[in-house]
């Protein structure tokens, strides 16, 4: 597929979702004005439904997920400090002589 036909098709689709959204946007005001409790409500439970089924989601994906295989490089050093850069060897800190 061509480059310039692929970005038309990604244009034409954010141009869909762009509409999508605010025909929902508008569809929403109307049934807010006529409905407003029952609209509240429920917008209400699906924002709750929708967070929780992602902390579940996230929640779920930790505790299945195996732990990643030790690196070989990083085996030995498992558990151990970093090393501290060594200190300038002495008689090293002077300033040249002019």
């Amino acid at each position: 597929m061509r480059p310039s036909a692929c970005m038309a098709n990604d244009r034409a689709l954010g141009g869909a979702i762009l509409g999508g959204s605010i025909l929902g946007i508008i569809v929403y005001g109307v049934l807010l004005y006529f409905w407003a409790t029952i609209i509240l409500e429920i917008t209400a439970f699906l924002g709750v439904v929708v967070l929780l089924g992602i902390l579940g989601w996230i929640g779920w994906t930790m505790a299945t997920t195996p732990p990643p295989e030790p690196m070989p490089e990083m085996a030995g050093t498992a558990g151990q400090a970093p090393a501290a850069p060594s200190a300038p060897a002495a008689g090293t800190d002077k300033k040249p002589s002019a």
